[in-house]
């Protein structure tokens, strides 16, 4: 199973011809499930849903109940921005949760569970949009809190280990991460924990997913950070769900066009061989 990753950084910069760049990277990627942040939606318009119908995919979506801030950045008052899971197979379950921020800190962060129905068993998967404050390890902390006992309330009644992904804003050995991997710390949950897809399966050097060589990260002045993560619970019987290679996408310009201010992160999960066989084979 190919799940995915990313921020799709909302209606800045270029977003009309960045659109068809983004569809191009998930057409030649063919993810199974991906986990997309900084979705826009704007009037009779959703771009996860205009993703979905051109890839032929199931899609789900949970708007911010909070936009205005920004809108203020883009001076659209009308632009809707949220969470979305695009998936192969149908989604029989969402919900999502509010991460807790204060008040003037607060531009309504979110996670989005969705259920899916996969050939192997159904999958409990959720994409996350944590607090991006360079300061604000304090405010993610919280929010990893909240979290990690929305999916341990959604985890159960499948083999298949809970799949996290999201733009987390947060270094590897940051405060917020280790609480949420629970390995070199306490977990938020206790007994939950999970795996950073690219200590399984990546190389030992993992690159970052916001790369000064991408002119709108150049732009920022800020360094480059591996911020976006594939998380992936302890597998199942016989290894179901365990991390077997991941690797960046959307890291290089399409049509001249760069994507997103992030990159992608792919990662192939084991399945027993039934989402390969529904991607035709050959992949991963």
């Amino acid at each position: 199973m190919r799940v995915l990753t990313w921020n799709l950084w909302w209606r800045f910069g270029p977003w009309e011809r960045r659109r068809e760049a983004i569809l191009s990277v998930l057409r030649a990627e063919r993810p199974d499930v991906a986990g997309l942040q900084e979705v826009w939606a704007r009037g009779g318009e959703n771009l996860a849903q205009w993703l979905a119908g051109e890839l032929g995919m199931h899609w789900a979506w949970a708007p911010s109940d909070t936009p205005e801030p920004w809108r203020r950045r883009v001076g659209d008052p009308a632009a809707d921005i949220g969470n979305a899971v695009l998936s192969r197979w149908p989604v029989t379950a969402q919900e999502a949760v509010r991460l807790p921020a204060p008040r003037d800190r607060d531009d309504g962060r979110l996670a989005l569970y969705a259920r899916v129905d996969a050939p192997c068993g159904p999958v409990p998967f959720f994409t996350a949009h944590l607090h991006s404050a360079p300061d604000g390890s304090a405010v993610r902390v919280e929010q990893v809190r909240v979290l990690a006992r929305f999916v341990a309330a959604r985890r159960g009644g499948t083999a298949f280990p809970p799949v996290v992904t999201g733009d987390f804003n947060a270094r590897p050995d940051s405060d917020e991460l280790r609480l949420f991997g629970g390995r070199l710390t306490a977990p938020a949950v206790p007994g939950q924990t999970f795996v950073d897809a690219w200590e399984c399966a990546g190389p030992a050097a993992p690159p970052a997913t916001r790369d000064r060589a991408n002119p709108h990260v150049a732009a920022t002045f800020e360094p480059n950070a591996r911020i976006d993560y594939v998380h992936v619970g302890p597998p199942g019987p016989d290894g179901l769900g365990r991390v077997t290679a991941v690797r960046r996408a959307g890291d290089g310009p399409v049509g001249g066009v760069w994507p997103s201010d992030h990159a992608a992160v792919v990662a192939d999960l084991a399945s027993g061989g039934s989402a390969a066989a529904a991607r035709g084979g050959g992949q991963g």
